[in-house]
């Protein structure tokens, strides 16, 4: 493997300094590296742009095995590159589910294959995501997968018992339950947020309450056991006060915003354009403001995309027939530098503590997460801040459309991806 040279980058948004990788590793960072020290380096003005270690999304959702007419591991990494994530973690809701170690290992096997970033598969946390029995969570960990992360995402576990029972199982290996709370009676029928959009549509509301009572539920199961927790794409501004109120207790509870609830609101929907239906429901201004000043206090320790690809015929229908969710690897980091860097609610240091750093933490992966510097791994994102651009999901490279933000105007463009010194996106293409 060639030897780079990012010349003048501003890493974490900082000074331009120069960064020769030497096949997977960083080798120096320094503000004097020429083409002379780097030898036969290939070198990339960077011109101010800034890096940062590669992204890492904590719930992406790749469909393969069993719906690879929404997405495969193959196209789910290659529109991860080109978002800037060097690592991706694979929700449990294919398939067949992902429950047991066979079905984890072919799924991290497909990872390895594809080259564009690093899988790391999430396993169910219930035989076939029904909430009923426990799956082989023992096995999943055990597996050339190595699973550690656990969710029914798409599902809430909303029985307390099978739930306390995870969070009891996974202390045994350092893992984490993710929970995707959403108290099913109180959302049976709902098609949006429960508000006054809702009741002026007549459309079935989903309370914030379904959210909210799950997560203080969970949070006090996780203090009772003594384990991990982790919430997946929290939405509403109490959920956001009983986490913080969680953590000054000192539970050991994570959670997770994704970037259209830090960008998107409940009056979308009176366009009753499906592209804007998703769960949980986009919510209202109050509670984008709130999710936003919880990811800046730390509340909300990271961002995810809970990238939802759907085939075109599952999205262009009437909203009560439309699939729920939302595609977002491709331009996650373009809604963060928007909602949260260019308000000043969060620096580049920040947004790579959100983005790649805790998330890799919260899902215990080794080599991701890591800062830019010599004899780390070189896994690396080059963005263009300056630039601006309209979304055009014809350019995607996911296998499917269903962006909320096609037409829009968003800062940003990831120019280059690094996978161990390994080029994945060159000058804003896939290599």
């Amino acid at each position: 493997m060639s030897k780079i040279l990012i010349r003048g980058a501003k890493i974490l948004g900082g000074e331009p300094q120069d960064v020769l990788i030497d096949g997977e590793t960083i080798a120096a960072v320094g503000t004097s590296l020429d083409a002379g020290d780097a030898g036969d380096a290939t070198v990339i003005e960077a011109d101010g742009k800034i890096l940062l270690p590669g992204l890492v999304d904590l719930h992406t959702h790749l469909r393969e095995p069993g719906r690879e007419d929404s997405e495969t591991v193959l196209t789910g990494t290659r529109a991860a590159a080109s978002g800037g994530f060097t690592a991706v973690f694979a929700m449990a809701n294919t398939f067949p589910v992902a429950d047991t170690a066979g079905v984890v290992e072919q799924v991290w096997r497909l990872g390895k294959e594809s080259g564009y970033c690093d899988v790391q598969p999430i396993g169910a946390v219930t035989v076939g995501l029904e909430g009923k029995q426990l799956a082989e969570l023992g096995a999943m960990h055990e597996s050339a997968a190595g699973v550690r992360v656990f969710s029914d995402d798409g599902k809430c576990v909303d029985d307390a018992v099978i739930m306390r029972r995870a969070l009891e199982y996974v202390k045994a290996f350092d893992g984490v339950v993710a929970q995707h709370a959403q108290e099913p009676r109180l959302t049976e029928g709902a098609q949006m947020n429960e508000g006054v959009v809702s009741a002026e549509l007549g459309l079935g509301g989903w309370p914030a309450v379904a959210e909210e009572s799950v997560i203080a539920r969970d949070v006090l199961l996780a203090e009772h056991v003594g384990s991990r927790v982790h919430i997946c794409h929290l939405s509403t501004a109490g959920s956001v006060e009983i986490v913080r109120w969680a953590k000054s207790r000192g539970i050991d509870v994570t959670a997770e915003v994704t970037p259209h609830h830090l960008l998107l609101t409940d009056e979308l929907v009176r366009s009753y354009n499906p592209v804007y239906k998703v769960n949980p429901p986009l919510r209202t201004e109050r509670d984008v403001m709130a999710l936003r000043e919880a990811l800046a206090d730390g509340t909300i320790d990271i961002v995810a995309t809970d990238h939802a690809p759907h085939p075109h015929e599952d999205k262009d229908c009437e909203w009560g027939a439309a699939a729920m969710g939302m595609v977002g690897l491709e331009t996650a980091l373009s809604v963060v530098q928007h909602t949260m860097v260019e308000t000043g609610l969060l620096d580049w240091a920040q947004v790579a503590d959100r983005m790649s750093a805790r998330p890799a933490a919260i899902g215990r992966l080794a080599g991701h997460g890591r800062p830019v510097a010599a004899g780390e791994p070189a896994n690396l994102t080059l963005v263009d801040s300056a630039y601006r651009g309209v979304v055009d999901p014809a350019g995607f490279a996911s296998r499917s459309r269903n962006t909320p933000y096609e037409g829009r105007e968003l800062p940003g463009r990831v120019t280059h991806t690094f996978l161990r010194g390994r080029a994945t996106v060159v000058d804003g293409k896939l290599a």
